[in-house]
């Protein structure tokens, strides 16, 4: 074959390949983008002042949605800060001192894995069997303990790749100087890999706010004013599910607001994210 029959066929493979790999990327955010329109089309008209001032309403009345935000934020916040220290942590065992430790590091790894892939239903169950079920009631801070499990495995992840990309050699000038290993992770690598740390927690928290299915098994719902962690919280997935499913238009229309609330709290973070990463480059 002549180099110029061979120079034409890669370049046909090679515009076969984008143009497939260009229709796949279409296909894909077509379907974004459809949800997304749909969200604006039947959110944004039943978006309104009185949906973020007042509590949710019983059937065939007029309210808001204002109990489920505050209590969608307060358990979200109890689970990242339960989380966040504990996949922290884990993340930089695995990354810092996993070498030392033989087999234990690539198990601790494997679990990781597993909880990073696990149903949050399965989360949600556990939790109740465990503390819902042994309380005897539902309660928000047991709906914050499912969302931190559920946290961890994605901050922990996120953290050990992070800190990989820190560059060795900032290790083996501070050791050089004679600092032991955790003042050079507190001191040296965490503030090297700081936006890339932050970026995985909130991611964390993208992945978090808008799960219903382990909330169902700990907070349940409430649709009364509340900020009693010991007790059932009202939250804005359940809300959603709740309203949805019902055969009242005033509460199909809150469920679409609150929709729209949730992606467009969820979209902000993850741009927060990507620009936090594109300032620091790759760290």
């Amino acid at each position: 074959m002549s180099q110029d029959f061979l120079f034409r066929r890669r370049r046909i493979l090679n515009y076969a390949a984008m143009g497939l790999a260009c229709a796949a990327m279409v296909f894909g955010l077509s379907f974004l983008f459809m949800i997304l329109w749909t969200l604006a089309i039947r959110g944004i008209p039943a978006l309104t002042y009185k949906t973020l001032s007042e509590m949710t309403p019983p059937p065939g009345n007029q309210g808001g949605l204002l109990n489920a935000i505050v209590g969608s934020l307060m358990i979200t916040s109890l689970g990242t800060l339960i989380g966040t220290p504990i996949g922290i942590l884990a993340g930089t065992y695995l990354s810092e001192y996993s070498r030392r430790s033989g087999g234990f590091g690539s198990a601790v790894r494997f679990i990781n894995g597993i909880l990073l892939s696990t149903p949050s239903v399965v989360v949600g169950f556990f939790v109740y069997a465990c503390v819902v079920a042994r309380v005897g009631h539902f309660s928000a801070f047991a709906g914050s303990l499912a969302l931190a499990i559920i946290l961890i495995p994605v901050v922990t992840n996120s953290t050990e790749n992070m800190l990989k990309l820190v560059p060795n050699n900032l290790r083996e000038a501070s050791f050089a100087l004679g600092a032991p290993r955790w003042q050079t992770t507190l001191k040296v690598t965490y503030p090297a890999a700081k936006a890339g740390l932050l970026t995985g927690v909130l991611l964390g928290i993208a992945r978090i706010s808008g799960e219903s299915a382990p909330l169902l098994f700990t907070a349940l719902n409430n649709q009364f004013w509340s900020t009693d962690l010991t007790k059932a919280m009202a939250n804005l997935p359940v809300t959603i599910f709740q309203f949805a499913m019902s055969p009242y238009v005033d509460w199909q229309n809150l469920a679409w607001s609150g929709a729209l609330i949730i992606t467009f709290g969820v979209l902000m973070l993850n741009i927060v994210a990507r620009i936090l990463v594109r300032q620091k480059g790759t760290i």
